[in-house]
């Protein structure tokens, strides 16, 4: 299997931004395509008091910083150039774990938020799916009654849409009390159960456990987005997280080992977080480049 999608972070969390352009994002776009790239997933299209498009509803409500550009303009713009798939992330209030609004706030202005940009954006020919921004690992009542809420509220405004989820695995890399495979199987039988009919794709986050038993957590996701209806998608991480900092561009070894292990699973399709800081030719980081020819070259043999 190939990547053929990744997500576009360009509201930045825990990531650098690359500062770049209209020229360079082109320049992406174009490497994108010709890798293969079909599908972008813009990851948020705003976090606390960042966004990435003019929003009077941000404005009112939540006072966000001035926007000097809209991104997702530019980026319809440039997946209908390329003739991509573009799929546009919701808001995330950006107060986890503990959010210092009530579900019905959280709710009220991710609702409003969804109304605006889909008055604004959703008669372009490349607007073809939502991302729901909120990522959990575990049961969490909460989150996942926002994503049932949200989801729903998109399938209203577009029903022929599909919306899209990537949850992380509550893995050791990442937690101090990891969840076994079987709660993990149990927790997410329980989850994807509740958003039926609200959440089209699952793509896992596939980071945060140890190699080893990374194989059968993948099958089991699988197995459970199958059970529930869903169409399953793998998201194959290209940085790293085992080294003593956040976060470089991933040993291509690991990236050809877990997209193996992805199709072993059975998924579908195969994405990214995220191409342009970790995979392009063009990233801030040196490696990345180094990691795009090996992918390249992978690519050009057949990947076999």
């Amino acid at each position: 299997m190939r990547i053929t999608g990744t997500f576009l972070d360009e509201i930045t969390h825990d990531i650098p931004s690359n500062n770049w352009g209209q020229a360079e994002w082109a320049a992406d776009f174009e490497v994108m395509r010709e890798i293969g790239i079909d599908t972008v997933i813009m990851i948020r299209a705003g976090w606390g008091r960042k966004a990435a498009c003019p929003s009077k509803v941000l404005e009112e409500r939540v006072g966000i910083f001035p926007v000097y550009e809209d991104l997702v303009e530019m980026f319809l713009d440039l997946a209908e150039e390329n003739g991509m798939a573009f799929f546009l992330g919701t808001f995330d209030s950006a107060t986890r774990p503990a959010r210092a609004w009530t579900l019905e706030e959280e709710l009220d202005l991710g609702k409003a938020f969804i109304d605006e940009v889909w008055a604004k954006y959703g008669a372009r020919k490349a607007f073809k799916g939502w991302y729901l921004t909120f990522e959990i690992g575990r049961m969490e009542k909460r989150r996942v009654a926002c994503l049932r809420e949200l989801g729903a509220h998109c399938k209203r405004r577009s029903p022929d849409l599909p919306t899209l989820i990537s949850p992380y695995l509550y893995g050791a890399k990442l937690v101090d009390d990891p969840l076994t495979l079987e709660q993990h199987y149990a927790d997410w039988d329980q989850i994807l159960g509740e958003l039926e009919g609200v959440v089209d794709i699952v793509a896992f986050q596939d980071g945060q456990v140890d190699y080893d038993v990374l194989p059968a957590f993948l099958q089991a996701n699988s197995e459970l987005i199958h059970k529930h209806g869903m169409r399953a998608w793998s998201n194959v991480e290209s940085f790293d997280r085992d080294m003593p900092f956040n976060f470089p561009p991933i040993d291509w070894r690991k990236l050809w080992w877990k997209m193996q292990a992805a199709e072993q699973a059975q998924v579908e399709k195969l994405i990214t977080f995220e191409f342009s800081h970790f995979m392009s030719p063009h990233s801030c980081w040196p490696a990345a480049k180094n990691l795009f020819n090996r992918y390249r070259e992978y690519v050009a043999r057949g990947s076999g």
